[in-house]
């Protein structure tokens, strides 16, 4: 594995252990033509911002229910390929994209902050965990980065899992079962044990131990490709989702670094793209498994036994839903009609959806969500990617004391919640199916 920085390097504890970054050299600024300014950049391994390729779009999609109010802060059209993963950390944004670009913005309304040139392939999943960051990458490696931003972006390369073969044939065939033989389609970690979970549409689930930097256990998770997972922080419990329509639940064997299944959710002629785990109140654990038939199947943790039940089923998609997002009960939901649900969870947990945001033209690929206020209202930032090359970033808002009158005249209930657009659609032009 290639390590720079201390040897005692520790996930955990990074903002102790890492050292200071590499210098780099300044940006060229060069003035343009168009109305706007724009910076471009020699090619160096971080760039401050500016010779962005990505531009600003004039689109404002604002909420038509009162109980739930959102608002498109920004629109920004990326012209070096689709954006695959987005992470968050610190108020700090990450977005990887086809190209070998990791792309750095500031909250809330993404100001671009520079880039990290990978030298790797396309980025098609981010983990970031306080200043540091994990990779993923098309050699089939996971890259871990220190980022930090002041008055410009500093970054430094900490680690790759797994290291780069020595020239020691002893090394290379211990080694050589270490790297995966598909894309990495995922990253998660469990931070109390400090174990760092990679998946892959190989089919395989890597454990690596961040402290020791090495692979300390793989085993098959998935008849097909594994495309995503998700740590439950308090019982350590993976879950892992495939494209054989499985959702798995895999628990590290006490004293021993393997992992055994202990739990297991099929559903039928289908795939699963996404799993998020969501803690409820009183200590009760939820996990939302996004389907290609367009669903959302929602598990609950038993409070007696700590085994994972279903919970029901959210329809309202007409095609896959590709990525989820959860902040305290409300769950986001991206699909491939392009459009993003939002459900709210109530205390006995049922579920309804609250709206639909309308504004991308292409599959919603990735999304994130993190609180932004809590006061009389609610105040959650989704930033959301989509095929069309574009990100989104949304403010909403949802009210805590409502009127029954409010979510009546919204749709709220037993009843799906529409389209604004498609309403609008169908009181101008009477559409119907």
């Amino acid at each position: 594995m290639e390590y720079h920085g201390s040897k005692t390097w520790d996930l955990l504890e990074e903002e102790q252990r890492i050292s200071s970054p590499a210098r780099h050299s300044c940006p060229s600024f060069h003035p343009s033509t168009d109305h706007e300014p724009r910076l471009s950049f020699s090619r160096h391994s971080v760039s401050s911002p500016g010779g962005s390729p990505w531009k600003k779009l004039h689109s404002i999609p604002r909420s038509p229910c009162p109980s739930i109010l959102y608002l498109c802060l920004a629109s920004l059209e990326s012209q070096a390929g689709n954006v695959l993963s987005i992470a968050i950390s610190r108020g700090i944004v990450y977005t990887g994209s086809e190209s070998e670009r990791l792309r750095v913005w500031k909250q809330p309304d993404c100001t671009d902050q520079g880039y990290i040139k990978t030298g790797h392939g396309e980025i098609r999943a981010i983990l970031a965990c306080g200043s540091t960051v994990f990779t993923s990458h098309k050699d089939h490696r996971v890259r871990v980065w220190s980022v930090t931003v002041t008055d410009r972006l500093r970054a430094k390369k900490l680690a790759t899992f797994p290291q780069r073969h020595s020239f020691l044939s002893l090394q290379r065939r211990r080694r050589g079962n270490q790297l995966h033989k598909d894309c990495i389609s995922c990253i998660a970690c469990n931070y109390v044990e400090g174990i760092l979970y990679t998946g892959s549409w190989d089919g395989m689930v890597k454990a690596w131990r961040l402290v020791k930097r090495e692979c300390v256990d793989s085993f098959v998770a998935h008849e097909e490709r594994v495309n995503a997972m998700a740590v439950n922080q308090e019982d350590g419990c993976l879950f892992t989702g495939g494209s054989d329509g499985v959702v798995k639940v895999w628990r590290r064997v006490f004293g021993d670094s393997s992992h055994a299944l202990v739990g297991m959710m099929r559903f039928e002629g289908t795939v699963v793209n996404e799993v998020v785990v969501s803690e409820g109140s009183r200590r009760r654990w939820w996990v939302y498994a996004g389907r290609g038939d367009g669903c959302v199947s929602v598990m609950q943790k038993e409070e007696v036994g700590g085994r994972y039940r279903k919970g029901g089923v959210l329809k309202g998609h007409r095609y896959g839903v590709l990525c989820l997002g959860v902040v305290e009960r409300l769950v986001f939901s991206g699909s491939e009609d392009t459009t993003i649900r939002v459900w709210r969870r109530d205390g006995e947990g049922g579920h309804e959806c609250v709206a639909v945001m309308e504004g991308h033209r292409g599959p919603v690929r990735s999304l994130v969500a993190r609180v932004e206020v809590v006061e009389e209202v609610i105040g959650v930032l989704v930033y959301s990617a989509s095929m069309d090359r574009v990100v989104k970033v949304w403010r909403v808002k949802v009210m805590v004391r409502e009127r029954e009158e409010e979510e009546e005249e919204c749709g709220v209930g037993e009843s799906p919640v529409l389209s604004p657009l498609w309403v609008e659609k169908k009181l101008q032009r009477g559409v119907s199916y």
